[in-house]
């Protein structure tokens, strides 16, 4: 009874997928796809486990790492294809540059800011202050242009 069932149901199931799948829309699709495909394979898992086959389920284990791996790194190159095209994520934007200030207007307060400095500095302090945070962010070891830029301004803006 159990096999008639089966073969009765398992094509109408299908047919009753393929006609769902048609009117679907594609992101949907795939997802209800490769949920069918897992569960069905952790189905069989359960079967072999149950029967006793476990060298079975040892050889789809290992089969299916593989495929894991292969689409790891398949998706590794489409992302690499699709950041050579120009398309970028929308959590990668890039944050505007700052604005460019004409030289002159930092204020002392912003200055000693910069700087790390308090209001009592004198000129050696300040110096070792510029020096140490330009050692970080120098342009020639990966450092901002425009983080200099402005050590520099911070430091004539406090020294006489």
């Amino acid at each position: 009874m159990m096999p008639l069932a089966l073969a009765i149901g398992l094509p109408i199931a299908a047919w009753l997928l393929y006609q769902w799948l048609k009117k679907a829309h594609p992101q949907h699709a795939t997802k209800i796809l490769a949920g069918l495909g897992a569960g069905l394979l952790f189905v069989f898992g359960i079967f072999l486990v149950m029967t006793g086959k476990l060298a079975g389920l040892a050889a789809i284990a290992a089969g299916a790492w593989m495929w894991v791996q292969r689409a790891a790194k398949a998706h590794a190159v489409w992302k690499t294809f699709r950041g050579m095209a120009g398309a970028k994520p929308a959590d990668r934007r890039e944050a505007p540059p700052p604005p460019a200030r004409a030289p002159g207007t930092m204020s002392v307060e912003e200055a000693r800011e910069i700087l790390g400095v308090g209001a009592d500095a004198d000129a050696a302090s300040i110096k070792a202050a510029h020096r140490r945070l330009m050692e970080a962010n120098h342009p020639d070891r990966g450092g901002s242009n425009w983080i200099a830029a402005r050590l520099n301004q911070a430091r004539d803006r406090l020294l006489p």
